[in-house]
């Protein structure tokens, strides 16, 4: 294993990266492009390396771990380390990034240098807090990177979005920080309910040890719990994604509801499961009955949608209401599958969101009603539309559909009926993404105004497509290293928990 502070240098380069982006003269201020997009795969080399440098087969509960007093008078840490879990996530963002960057070689012009170097020095600081909450592992570091986060997106929305962008992304903030400001209760309480001391916001020395009556403890979960419900987003707290995401620039929405938006799920199991065990089942059927809702009405409002960005951001919320499910399925298969979706989703997500946003920049509008016929016009763009599409309905032998399959199974487990009614929304996928398409690109050859046909993806936008529809043909048939990965973190949090698989009981019922 190696000896260097991996995680801490996937935080401390994209951070002077920006700095370097933004200090950069209006006179080379196109060179913000290439700077920070080779930047982030520097970052993605670091990455590389903390998965080779993980052990699966390890019994710490952290890896790569750093830990160093930062305000020890309150007990709080500079402290980072990673599970499979979270290893898997960063490993996706160290991607995603490098391939948003590209997709947005052209987002703001070369003329506005200003405007060039605050956009790339934005997306590479947040690139460097999606990394820290996802690595943090005292928990008053992460609420800090928690709430962080919501800066870089703050700006990225309501400088560089689309006409309702100032509203979009005020309405994103004020969601994020009501969340925020509920958990952040639940931080302090949880410092008092555990060992305290100079660690006393360690992840590793609070599991086990937060005492509190029973009714104390379910609080601190609730309050958790709505911030992460916010972040993931779940119904009836999920109104500011679809805003969100469709005034933000295509590369933005896939950072933040291909990326960002895992910090809910990714907190659900971190903290709700492993500080609060009992509170977690007895919030079971709550939350499993918010997931299932979060899973139709997501899919029920993105048949209706004439917006292609906002359809997509719906089926976000369909997406995160199974993510959810099978982390509160709790069971090995159920938690595995999540985490491999959380993964997945972050993959077919930003082939949708990208390659709609091609779509857009060519005609110019986002109303599926003014498509049709465009496979005849850009047919390796359809083509590539459609791949994405299918992984996003979960076809078989593309990524999608191993995790899908896995949490519906894991779920029907334990809960038959939350299994066979969320299984209704793979019918309701198939019905939003084919219809879409069909709408989009299937049709008489479209008469264009001027005369001239749109061109069809350029070499740089088949290079930002390419590793996405790679990652949905490899994770689709071999998904096995990812699981390796990921599956001892869930054996160790169902330890936690204290729960184990029906089939591992004698009776079939979970102990």
């Amino acid at each position: 294993m190696t000896s260097l502070p991996l995680l801490t240098l996937m935080i401390v380069v994209p951070v002077v990266g920006a700095v370097v982006v933004a200090a950069l003269p209006a006179a080379s201020a196109r060179l913000a492009r290439p700077v920070a997009l080779g930047v982030s795969l520097v970052t993605l080399a670091l990455a590389v390396l903390a998965w080779v440098g993980f052990d699966s087969g390890s019994t710490e509960l952290f890896q790569l771990t750093e830990t160093y007093a930062w305000i020890p008078q309150f007990g709080v840490s500079y402290a980072l380390g990673v599970d499979g879990i979270a290893l898997a996530l960063i490993v996706m963002a160290a991607i995603l990034t490098p391939v948003c960057l590209l997709a947005a070689w052209n987002d703001v012009p070369e003329a506005e240098s200003g405007r060039l170097k605050r956009y790339f020095a934005l997306m590479l600081v947040l690139e460097a807090f999606m990394v820290g909450v996802f690595a943090a592992t005292d928990v008053f570091l992460f609420y800090v990177f928690f709430e962080a986060m919501l800066i870089p997106v703050y700006f990225l929305i309501g400088m560089y979005g689309g006409p309702r962008r100032q509203y979009a992304a005020m309405k994103f903030l004020l969601f994020s920080l009501a969340g925020g400001l509920i958990m952040l209760v639940s931080v302090i309480a949880v410092y008092f309910a555990g060992p305290g001391g100079e660690n006393g916001f360690l992840v590793e020395n609070l599991i086990g040890n937060v005492e509190g009556s029973t009714g104390a403890l379910r609080w601190m979960f609730v309050g958790f719990f709505i911030a992460f419900a916010v972040k993931a987003p779940m119904w009836p707290v999920h109104t500011w994604l679809p805003d969100a995401a469709t005034e933000a620039r295509p590369a933005t929405a896939v950072l933040l509801v291909g990326v960002l938006d895992k910090v809910g799920t990714y907190g659900m199991i971190r903290f709700c499961l492993q500080l609060f065990p009992e509170a977690s089942q007895w919030a079971t059927p709550v939350v499993l009955t918010l997931a299932v809702i979060s899973v139709v009405y997501g899919a029920l409002l993105a048949i209706g949608q004439t917006d292609m960005m906002r359809l997509i951001a719906f089926t976000s919320i369909s997406h995160f209401g199974f993510i959810v499910l099978g982390i509160f399925a709790l069971t090995s298969v159920g938690g595995a599958g999540s985490t491999l979706y959380m993964v997945n989703h972050g993959f077919s997500t930003a082939g949708l969101f990208l390659i709609a946003g091609f779509l857009v920049t060519r005609h110019g509008s986002k109303r599926i009603p003014d498509y049709g016929g465009w496979q005849r016009v850009t047919p390796v763009l359809a083509g590539t539309f459609l791949v994405a599409g299918l992984s996003s309905l979960a076809l078989p032998g593309l990524s999608s559909f191993v995790s899908e399959f896995l949490v519906l199974q894991g779920t029907f487990m334990r809960y038959k009926v939350a299994a066979v009614i969320a299984a209704f929304g793979i019918v309701l996928a198939a019905l939003y993404i084919l219809l879409m398409y069909q709408k989009v690109m299937t049709g008489p050859k479209p008469v264009f105004a001027d005369g001239a046909a749109p061109a069809d993806l350029s070499l740089r936008e088949r290079w930002v497509v390419a590793p996405i529809i790679l990652s949905f043909v490899v994770l689709g048939f071999y998904p096995k290293p990812v699981l390796d990965v990921i599956n001892p973190a869930v054996d160790k949090t169902m330890q936690i928990v204290g729960v184990s698989d029906p089939a591992a009981t004698a009776s079939g019922s979970a102990k």
